[in-house]
C-alpha cells in the first residue's frame, strides 16, 4: 500500500516525484516511458534557468533529479484502469496492479492522426509524429509539416537546419503559437506556408514519395520525402474512467489541482488548465503532490 502513485514521468510527474520524495512520502510512479512531451521538443528558450537548452536535455535532467531518490519507477507500463474502492485506490496497468491511499493522473497527452490515406502504411516509412526524434534521417529533403500551432512550428525551424525545403501546411487561415517563433518562420526562405490547407492523402511506394494538398479550394501535389504531423494533442484520460473530464477528455481539476473524486488529483497536460506548457507542468506537479500530501495528513484511514 503506497501513499501516493502518480501516473506518467513527463514534467509534471517527475516534478511530483521529487517532492514526494523530500516530503518522506512511499510514493511509487508507473510511466510508459520518461520525459513525455519535454522528451519531443526541440530548442527550448522559455524555462527558467536556463536560456536555452534542448527538450531531450532538458528531459534528462528531469530523469537525473527523480533518479537522486529512492522512489521506484515502474516503465514501460501502460495504466488501463483506475478504480476507488473505499479509501483505497487502485492502479490497474498492462502488467499489474498498484494500491494506494492518493493518486496523481500526469499522463501527458498523444499526437492526434490526420485519419488519411496513407498514414498508416508509411509510419516509421517517411511518416513521422516527432521531429526532434527523427528530422536528421530527412537531411536534404524536401518535407512537409502539418499543423500550424506551437508543436508545428517548432518541428519547422527544427527542419530549417536539416532540410532542404519546409512546406508548412496549416488548416487555419493564419499561423498559430508564439510570435517569436512565427516571426521566425515568416522570414525563412526555407518554408513555403500553406494556410486555409489540408492534406488528402499521402503516396509513395515503400517510402513517402508526395502529399496531395488541398489549397484554398485547389489540389496540388508536392513532391516530398517526409511528412511531419503536428496537429495537435489528445490527453491520456481513457483509463479514468470515473474521473470528471471536458469535452476534449481533459480531466477537470481545480485550483488545488483535485478532481472529482477525493484523493484523485492531476497535473499537467492532461488536465484542463489552459496553456500546455513545460515550466507550468512542472509547477502544477508540485503543487499536486503537496496537495496529496495536504489530504493524506488530514485523513484517518
Amino acid at each position: 500500500m503506497y501513499d501516493l502513485i502518480i501516473i506518467g514521468a513527463g514534467p509534471a510527474g517527475i516534478t511530483a516525484s521529487v517532492y514526494a520524495a523530500r516530503k518522506m512520502m512511499n510514493a511509487l510512479v508507473v510511466t510508459r516511458d520518461i520525459g513525455g512531451q519535454a522528451a519531443w521538443s526541440g530548442d527550448i528558450e522559455n524555462y527558467t534557468g536556463y536560456q536555452f537548452i534542448t527538450g531531450p536535455e532538458l528531459a534528462v535532467k528531469f530523469e537525473e533529479h527523480m533518479r537522486k531518490y529512492p522512489i521506484p519507477v515502474k516503465e514501460n507500463e501502460v495504466v488501463r484502469d483506475l478504480k476507488k474502492e473505499g479509501d483505497v485506490i487502485s492502479v490497474i496497468t498492462d502488467k499489474s496492479r498498484y494500491e494506494a491511499m492518493t493518486v496523481i493522473i500526469a499522463s501527458g497527452k498523444r499526437t492526434k492522426k490526420l485519419n488519411i490515406s496513407g498514414e498508416e502504411e508509411f509510419i516509421n516509412h517517411g511518416l513521422t509524429y516527432c521531429a526532434t526524434c527523427d528530422a536528421p534521417i530527412f537531411s536534404g529533403k524536401d518535407v512537409v509539416v502539418v499543423g500550424g500551432g506551437n508543436s508545428a512550428l517548432d518541428a519547422a525551424l527544427q527542419l530549417t537546419k536539416i532540410a532542404k525545403h519546409i512546406y508548412l501546411v496549416n488548416i487555419h487561415n493564419s499561423l498559430g503559437g508564439e510570435a517569436i517563433m512565427k516571426e521566425k518562420i515568416e522570414n525563412n526562405d526555407k518554408v513555403t506556408i500553406f494556410n486555409n490547407s489540408s492534406i488528402l492523402e499521402i503516396f509513395g511506394d515503400k517510402f513517402v514519395k508526395g502529399v496531395k494538398v488541398k489549397h484554398q479550394d485547389k489540389e496540388e501535389v508536392l513532391a516530398v520525402g517526409g511528412v511531419f504531423v503536428e496537429i495537435g494533442l489528445v490527453p491520456n484520460s481513457e483509463f479514468a474512467a470515473g474521473v470528471e473530464k471536458n469535452q476534449s477528455g481533459e480531466i477537470k481539476v481545480n485550483s488545488c489541482n483535485e478532481t472529482n473524486i477525493p484523493g484523485v488529483f492531476a497535473a499537467g497536460d492532461v488536465t484542463d488548465l489552459p496553456e500546455k506548457q513545460i515550466i507550468i507542468a512542472a509547477g502544477e506537479g508540485s503543487k499536486a503532490c503537496l496537495e496529496a500530501f495536504r489530504y493524506l495528513s488530514g485523513h484517518k484511514f
